[in-house]
C-alpha cells in the first residue's frame, strides 16, 4: 500500500510524516524506517524509528533508489512501514511518467513484502497523474 502526502514546498508535509511515524510506533508491532535527504530530523523521531540519511549513499538514479529500498527491506523482514520524505528528490524523479512508473514498482514491492510506503510529494493533488491521485491521503 502506498499513501501520499501532497502539497507545495514548505506547506508542512514533513511534519505530518514525522508525527505519523512517531504515532505509529505505538500501534504497529514491526519496524518503521524514515528515509530523508539529511539527518536534520534525527531528534524529531522516536528512538524506535530508524532514520536513513539517503545522501550518505552513492545513488544517482530512480532504479538505484528502488534497488536500495529493496536492499533495506531484505535486511529486516520485520519492516511494516517506510516513510519517504521529499520522495521526488530522493528518488530522482522529475516527470509524471517517472512518478507513475516508480509508484507501480513501489506497489509491487509493497505487495510482495507487506510494507506500507508513506511518502511526501511536493506537488498539488491536481498536478499528479490521475491514476495515482487516489493514493493521496493528505493535501496541503
Amino acid at each position: 500500500m502506498i499513501e501520499i502526502v501532497a502539497g507545495e514546498k514548505g506547506k508542512g508535509k514533513t511534519k505530518i510524516l514525522l508525527d505519523r511515524s512517531n504515532k505509529d510506533v505505538d500501534t504497529i508491532s514491526g519496524s518503521i524506517i524514515f528515509i530523508d535527504k539529511s539527518a536534520k530530523h534525527m531528534y524529531d523521531l522516536d528512538s524506535k524509528v530508524r532514520l536513513i540519511n539517503i545522501s550518505e549513499y552513492p545513488l544517482n538514479t530512480t532504479g538505484e533508489f528502488l534497488g536500495f529500498l529493496s536492499g533495506v527491506i531484505s535486511q529486516n523482514n520485520d519492516i511494516e512501514e517506510i516513510f519517504l520524505d521529499s520522495f521526488l528528490t530522493i528518488a530522482y524523479i522529475d516527470t509524471n511518467n517517472g512518478l507513475t512508473s516508480s509508484l507501480e514498482e513501489l506497489e509491487q514491492i509493497s505487495e510482495c513484502f507487506g510494507v506500507k510506503f508513506i511518502l511526501s510529494v511536493s506537488s498539488t493533488k491536481q498536478d499528479l497523474p490521475s491514476e495515482i491521485q487516489d493514493k493521496v491521503i493528505v493535501e496541503l
